[in-house]
């Protein structure tokens, strides 16, 4: 399929994704310019489907939300940009009721990104930054190769902070899913 020079915003997306011919229906959206994602690895499948056990349980037992897996998510007042995280997360507050088939319109809370061995680590922490400039509280950058987890959030004065945990340490939802706590041994096995 040939893509057109133009700027396109979420519907043209959604088309664009629908149509049968469509031979790689992996893209974001950045300012109304398409870009394309690679495909995951096994590790990073695996990866993803452990985030998303551990932290779907833990918000539907209790109640707080929906955890989703690549996703397309966009800030409601921003037609022409698309995020895809690996795994996110939005609270039940924050959720679109009834919760869309197509794109949701509105930032997750926490976003999770897995870096792959084909992922610039700067390009995904750029993404992180995008993601918290636009509303996403908190976000973490797994990374299988180092076993460790960056987390991500932005300070009250608008700058960036962000720490890493190693396979020792342990990953708290801290304020967007309190009370969760997960060992990253059990994420890198």
């Amino acid at each position: 399929m040939e893509l057109r020079q133009r700027l396109y915003d979420v519907d043209d997306l959604w088309e664009l994704l629908s149509q049968a011919d469509n031979d790689n229906p992996r893209y974001e959206l950045i300012d109304g310019e398409l870009n394309e994602l690679s495909g995951p690895g096994g590790k990073h499948g695996r990866s993803a489907t452990k985030f998303d056990r551990y932290l779907d349980v833990f918000a539907e037992e209790r109640g707080l939300g929906i955890v989703t897996v690549e996703a397309g998510y966009h800030p409601h007042d921003d037609r022409n940009s698309l995020h895809m995280p690996d795994v996110a997360y939005i609270s039940q507050e924050n959720a679109p009721d009834p919760f869309p088939d197509k794109f949701v319109p509105a930032m997750p809370d926490l976003a999770v990104e897995i870096v792959s061995p084909n992922d610039s680590i700067r390009a995904i922490r750029e993404k992180a930054q995008i993601y918290l400039l636009n509303g996403t509280k908190l976000v973490w950058i797994a990374m299988p190769a180092t076993q460790s987890v960056e987390v991500w959030r932005m300070q009250a004065d608008g700058s960036f902070a962000n720490r890493i945990l190693a396979r020792s340490d342990s990953l708290s939802g801290e304020d967007v899913l309190p009370g969760f706590e997960l060992d990253l041994s059990a994420l890198f096995t």
